[in-house]
């Protein structure tokens, strides 16, 4: 994919969002969560149908989170966090710019 991206989908409120190749490889970097290298159509699955939530302190910080099945330790829920910002095009046009920036998995009751 273009620019770097890795892929890109749309969440289910109709946003693109995108997966850089640095961000994938920072994701899956034995220091942070190499776990996930198996589950990154779940990560893809994750943006897909997940629901999300703003954070308080930075509003352009969103949470996805979606439970599955069979996740490594104890793990319930792969999580997404997803910059959503603008751009601008090199015609002048403003357009949405949303990326994830880190995904985990954790254990959510």
């Amino acid at each position: 994919m273009a620019n770097g991206r890795r892929w890109a989908v749309y969440d289910r409120y109709g946003n693109e969002v995108y997966l850089t190749q640095e961000r994938w490889e920072h994701i899956t970097e034995d220091i942070n969560h190499p776990e996930m290298l198996s589950y990154e159509e779940a990560l893809r699955q994750t943006i897909q149908q997940a629901t999300r939530k703003q954070d308080v302190l930075n509003p352009q910080k969103y949470r996805y989170s979606l439970a599955f099945p069979g996740l490594a330790e104890d793990n319930t829920h792969i999580v997404a966090l997803v910059i959503c910002r603008f751009q601008t095009t090199e015609a002048g046009d403003i357009v949405p710019n949303n990326y994830i920036v880190t995904a985990f998995q954790k254990e959510i009751w």
